[in-house]
Formats: structure tokens, sequence, C-alpha cells
């Protein structure tokens, strides 16, 4: 009888048990959770960028070129994201908020380097780059087309002087 007793009064205490924790959460001082925990701030808006590396003098993709994005706060870098591009020249990012100013550099091989700075305005940005091959390298040796208005033009060298004779 004594075990009986303790077995029932056992499933009572559990059954009393379930029954509180089920309403507890019923209950309005349990919803009040404005005094503790952070306060959830939504993440601002973002953008999709569409970047096209093409070349200049055909208009055809380069593949593999480095885009780096530059987050810019003012004057100040925020950091910088790479990503490469695909068979078409393409890249997109969706991670830059609306509303602040990337610098956008493209590095190539076999091109010059490209930067630029846009702002990000819209949730839509597509951005087309067309790529040029290097220049010549300035020589101070070679002739160039000097600007008038009182430059001073180089030097010319003098003839080469005659080898003389053997005596």
């Amino acid at each position: 009888m004594i075990l009986m007793s303790r077995r029932s009064l056992l499933c009572f205490a559990l059954l009393l048990a379930g029954f509180g924790l089920a309403v507890s959460p019923l209950c309005p001082a349990a919803q009040e959770s404005s005094k503790r925990g952070r306060k959830y701030k939504p993440p601002a808006p973002t953008a999709r960028i569409e970047v096209t590396v093409l070349r200049d003098a055909n208009s055809k993709p380069i593949e593999n070129a480095a885009v780096v994005f530059h987050p810019m706060e003012g004057e100040k870098d925020k950091g910088n994201m790479e990503l490469k591009t695909n068979e078409d020249g393409k890249t997109i990012i969706d991670v830059l908020p609306i509303g602040d100013t990337i610098r956008v550099q493209i590095i190539a091989k076999g091109f010059q380097t490209f930067g630029g700075d846009y702002k990000v305005d819209k949730a839509q940005l597509a951005i087309e780059i067309r790529m040029k091959r290097p220049g010549e390298q300035y020589s101070i040796y070679d002739n160039h087309d000097q600007p008038a208005g009182g430059a001073r033009q180089p030097a010319t060298p003098s003839a080469p002087s005659q080898p003389q004779a053997p005596k």
C-alpha cells in the first residue's frame, strides 16, 4: 500500500511539473523580454553589383581577372573583397549596402590596372570595364612632340667625329 501511494505521488508530482512547464510561457512576466538580451537591428539593404570586364580592342571578355571591391567610409578604406571573373568576364557581389561608395580595382595579366569610385545608390548596379594593353614606356631619349609656348627643345647630338686613320 505504501508502495502504491509513493508511485501515485510520484506520478502526480511529474504531472504537476509538466503542467507548470507547459503553462509558464503563457505567463505575462515570461513574455517581457525587453529588459534583457540585445535588441535586434536589421542589416541595411544591399545592392547587387555586376561587373563585366572586357578587352578594349575587341570587346571579348577577360576570364580570371581579379576584381577588388574597397568599401569607402569618407576617405578611409573599410577593407576589401576580391572576386575573380568567370568565362563571360563577369563577377557579381551582393553584400555591399546601398548608399556606400565603393572603389573598384581590376587587375588582369597583360592589361593596365583599372581603378574607379562608384556610388551605390540603386538596388541593381551594372559596371562595364574595358581594359587596355599597357602603353609604351616613356623614354627621355626618344623624340617627342614638344608643346608650343617656350618649351625647351632637346639638344641634338652632334655628328659623330670621323675615325682617324692609323699612323
